[in-house]
């Protein structure tokens, strides 16, 4: 490596490649690789220390002083740093100007120790001229930037091992709280509760087909909005639970029914339609400013169908290379070599009647904005465009520079203008009166902005973008009328609507809520969303966020013990009191001390500010009754138990003949609320009727039923009850009795085996139940000879199905035996012994090979990415999708005959984006790999760990004498330390 007299550290070694080659040879251009220490996991803390950071890794009665250590997989690192630090006579901090980049460069500080003068860089974009400026303007570290940094992670901390414990005792292990991710989740569950509460209505309306008698003139559909004087209700008029609303009340609107939409239709279709009312309006759309964090990762998703988290990994990638500003911004503002670089490519490419009349500056309207960065915009004075970069870029970074270079150049340009016209008709109908129909439509003449988003263009009609309801009139080509003109129906239609539930969540709508809300910071929303989801706490489909009904557990015991952590306003205060520390208005350990001690009677805060804290609040939590906390009503005696190995159904007043409530397992692919009273019966009676009996077993007599288990269906075999003499006899002896009902437990175990994949349980026979309660199944025996002695002995060949598969299974000697995979599983029962020995005449793992490919479950077509043919095929984990080069596990939502192929396309896009799987070394900004070194061991060393081996013989084998000398099975127990490391892996912060 070459050394220079300046060393200047980044967070990854691809901006520190870009940003070296801007410096030249004075420079030494290094990456920490995200943050080189952290706090030390309880089980780190040395003893000596154990009294005071033992719990959290922070001293909460030493002002929340943390612990910090380096990782393991960073000393290396941080060694590399140090050995170049000894040969510079400055050091350049030139991290991310936000809070987590300026605690790096503090951490760095921290643990360098440099003894030379430091410089904090700071620049918003990776170009030379933008590096070489900041070389000029350098600074110190912020200190209350690093507070409030720091505060948020010792935040964090306390949260989350404060309250994760009590969601691993009430609900289950390895389950999180976070300061964020809990809000964002509790946000998705309230959703699906408003959506399984919503009572949907049916309503109707008349959709016209009209043509004026210009025979060249186009027709245009109109809708009925009024009848015989009373307005025509729509899906605005009915409340939530399917009844009408005040305004409904309040206008005497007319719900229409289906009988009565068939009549006036049928009535209207020889009708004339009359033009009594022409409305015409001017029409202009602005646009919209730049993006920030959050309408980039909206926008990305809305459009590209990005994921937030794919999002921002590609951003990313953007900035690191120098082709976008800094990508975590939440300001909207432009420098002004930025607007002038915006109208000059606008001039260039659209001519100047495209541009504004003058630049445009927008602000920030967002409350709680830091507006520290410019927004995201391409960077340089000079903007390139994406034909330039088409061959340098992967696709999802160049779709998002595109995005990014359009969304730029359009903010300083003109209005899209143009009028929209409203016509106004009526229609006597012979039994209902006067119908009175209404038609939109919007032309744009000039395109503005519009050109360089590529919507539109000056013949076409553009359509309102959004969810609007089927009600209002669509927005559609309109000919030239006037008032009084006759029209005529070219058809005429009854149209059915029904009211809908509020729409889920998708990841683009729940970052704008979070936003909204002021709920944590737009450049963590990909990560919060990512972790919900990773925790199981929600699931895609498609695009919709759903909650599992983990979830609903988890924020049910959250809202009733602990309201105030999920509370939105509070939520937000918190974010806000860090902005106050950052600012320098408030220190972050008196800040903490509110947060976990409490903000008492001797606090600054105002009476109604006043609350327990964190601490208390865990301390004086009351008994919590698990079993309601995981128990969800859905109504007639339903209800979702969520229980150890997932949540499962229960009808509590329909008991089964014992008296138990009937159970029944729940479909992944039946979202909450999907399960409906009616859906929650059925399945009780299709899943927990009980088993099904088939027959009986001519050669045992016993009972065979098909069942259905956790793992899927089966067959059982239960064996009719036999009592003999030893059973009859009295028994004197609790031990006796006590190894007579083990044997009478055993014996009655029935004997179970899975169904094939290619079996219906509904309609699977006695003889298939059979056959499959018969196997293995002997195939037949070979003469073998043994390759060590030389001995002729006869081998059993037998088919039978495993975990792995169907396979033929050779007996050897001494017990050992020989395998062969099956194609498949009805091949168990047709395979014969020439075929069999076939194949073990084939190399172990031959046959596979020989044996190809499976074929692919369903094609889906070329890929839009790369046209590769993608295709959904079924592997050892269950079915993947895949283009031949990149695999993505099929979600449990989708079936391979029900996920659309753009859902498919959209999922391999997004791995494709992610690359490689990480390694644990990974951390914020990059990945480093933890080279292991083959050590020679020295004599001395030898000598310790032969020593050592023999201590701990002795020790075991006399732990193991003493355990057998008590007459107990010794088994082993972790120790604490290793207990203490299992709980703190469960525990992750947002």
């Amino acid at each position: 490596m070459a050394t220079g007299r300046k060393l200047v550290i980044v967070e990854s070694p691809t901006k520190a490649k870009k940003i070296g080659g801007y410096l030249g040879d004075g420079y030494t251009v290094m990456a920490s690789v995200g943050h080189i220490r952290d706090l030390a996991q309880p089980s780190q803390v040395p003893s000596a220390d154990k009294g005071h950071f033992g719990k959290f890794g922070v001293d909460v009665d030493d002002d929340f002083k943390p612990y910090y250590i380096v990782d393991g997989n960073k000393k290396k690192t941080v060694a590399e740093l140090k050995k170049a630090l000894k040969t510079a006579d400055e050091l350049y901090l030139a991290t991310d100007e936000d809070r987590e980049g300026e605690a790096i460069a503090w951490h760095l500080v921290q643990t360098l120790k440099p003894k030379v003068p430091v410089k904090r860089m700071v620049f918003h974009e990776i170009t030379r001229d933008a590096i070489h400026a900041s070389l000029n303007k350098t600074r110190n570290v912020d200190d209350n930037m690093v507070d409030a940094q720091e505060t948020r992670r010792v935040l964090d901390r306390l949260y989350g091992y404060e309250l994760s414990p009590v969601l691993w005792r009430k609900v289950g292990p390895g389950l999180s709280a976070g300061r964020v991710q809990s809000v964002a989740t509790r946000l998705i569950v309230e959703r699906e509760r408003e959506r399984m509460a919503f009572v949907r209505t049916a309503y109707w309306d008349v959709v016209a087909t009209l043509v004026t008698k210009d025979a060249q003139a186009t027709p245009f559909p109109a809708r009925l909005v009024e009848l015989d004087g009373r307005r025509v209700a729509g899906s605005k008029d009915f409340d939530d639970q399917g009844n009408p609303t005040d305004a409904a009340k309040k206008d005497d609107a007319m719900r229409i029914d289906e009988t009565t939409a068939r009549e006036i239709a049928a009535e209207l279709k020889s009708a004339d339609f009359t033009v009594t009312g022409l409305d015409t309006k001017p029409y202009r759309r602005r646009p919209q400013p730049p993006f920030t964090t959050s309408t980039l990762q909206q926008t990305a998703g809305n459009r590209l169908s990005m994921s937030s988290r794919s999002t921002m990994r590609a951003a990313q990638g953007l900035y690191e290379n120098g082709y976008i500003t800094y990508m975590r911004t939440d300001s909207v503002t432009l420098s002004q070599e930025a607007i002038e670089a915006a109208r000059d490519d606008v001039s260039k490419r659209y001519g100047k009647e495209y541009l504004s009349e003058k630049p445009k500056q927008y602000t920030t309207k967002t409350a709680g904005a830091q507006e520290a960065h410019e927004c995201i915009r391409p960077a340089g004075a000079h903007f390139r465009s994406p034909d330039e970069l088409a061959s340098l870029l992967p696709p999802d970074q160049l779709r998002l520079y595109t995005l990014i270079w359009r969304r730029t150049l359009a903010s300083q340009m003109a209005d899209a203008t143009g009028s929209t016209a409203t016509v106004h008709m009526q229609a006597p109908s012979a039994g209902h009166g006067i119908a009175h129909f209404q038609a939109s439509g919007t032309v744009i003449a000039f395109l503005g902005f519009m050109k360089a988003l590529g919507e539109g263009n000056g013949s076409r009609n553009q359509r309102n973008k959004g969810e609007k309801h089927q009600e209002e009139s669509s927005n559609v080509a309109l000919p030239q009328l006037d008032r009084g003109d006759v029209l005529n129906a070219d058809d005429v239609v009854p149209d059915g609507h029904e009211t809908q539930p509020p729409a889920r969540y998708t990841e683009a709508t729940l970052v704008k809520t979070l936003e909204a809300r002021e709920i944590g910071r737009p450049s963590t929303y990909a990560s919060i969303i990512s972790t919900i989801i990773d925790r199981g706490y929600v699931y895609e489909r498609g695009r919709a966020l759903i909650p599992s009904w983990l979830a609903f557990s988890v924020i049910k015991l959250l809202e009733g013990n602990f309201p105030q952590y999920v509370d939105y306003r509070f939520t937000a205060q918190m974010e806000n009191g860090l902005d106050m520390i950052a600012h320098g208005k408030e220190k972050g350990k008196d800040w903490l001390t509110d947060f976990y001690f409490g903000a008492g009677e001797n606090s600054a805060k105002t009476t109604s500010q006043i609350h327990d804290g964190l601490q208390k609040q865990v301390a004086q939590l009351g008994d919590i009754d698990a079993r309601a906390i995981n128990t969800i009503t859905i109504g007639d005696g339903l209800q979702v138990r969520v229980g150890r190995y997932g949540p499962y159904l229960e009808d509590t007043v329909n008991t089964d003949d014992e008296g138990n409530p009937k159970r029944a397992s729940l479909p992944e692919t039946v979202a909450p609320d999907e399960l409906t009273i009616e859906k929650g019966h059925e399945l009780i009676a299709t899943n927990a009727g009980g088993p099904r009996e088939l027959g009986e077993d001519p050669e045992t007599h016993g009972k065979v039923e098909v069942r259905k288990g956790r793992f899927g269906p089966y067959v059982a075999l239960t064996l009719p009850e036999q009592e003999t003499d030893e059973a009859k006899a009295p028994t004197k002896s609790k031990t006796a009795a006590k190894a007579r009902t083990s044997k009478k437990a055993a014996a009655a175990k029935p004997k179970m085996a899975s169904l094939f994949k290619t079996m219906d349980p509904e309609t699977i026979s006695l003889d298939d139940a059979l056959r499959l309660l018969r196997l293995p199944r002997v195939v037949g025996e070979v003469e073998e000879t043994d390759e060590k002695t030389g001995e002729v002995f006869s081998a059993t060949i037998q088919a039978s199905n495993g975990r792995y598969g169907p396979y033929l299974t050779k007996s050897l000697p001494d017990g050992k035996s020989d395998t062969r995979s099956l194609a498949g599983e009805d091949e168990i029962f047709t395979v014969d012994l020439d075929k069999a020995k076939e194949l073990f005449a084939q190399p172990k793992y031959g046959n596979r090979r020989r044996g190809g490919a499976k074929p692919p479950l369903r094609e889906l077509g070329p890929d839009p990415d790369n046209g590769k043919a993608v295709t959904i095929k079924d592997g050892f984990y269950g079915a993947y999708i895949t283009d031949g080069e990149t695999n993505r596990t099929l979600p449990k939502q989708y079936t391979p005959e029900s996920i659309e192929p753009a859902q498919a396309f959209a999922l391999l896009a997004e791995k494709r984006a992610a690359g490689p799987a990480k390694r644990r070394g990974s951390s914020r900004k990059g990945t480093t790999r933890k080279t292991a070194t083959k050590k020679t061991p020295t004599r001395k060393a030898s000598t310790k760990t032969t020593r050592s081996k023999t201590t701990r013989s002795k020790t075991t084998t006399s732990k193991s004498k003493t355990a057998a000398s008590k007459g107990t099975a010794a088994k082993a127990k972790p120790s604490r330390r290793a207990r203490q490391s299992v709980a703190e892996s469960q525990v992750k912060e947002a």
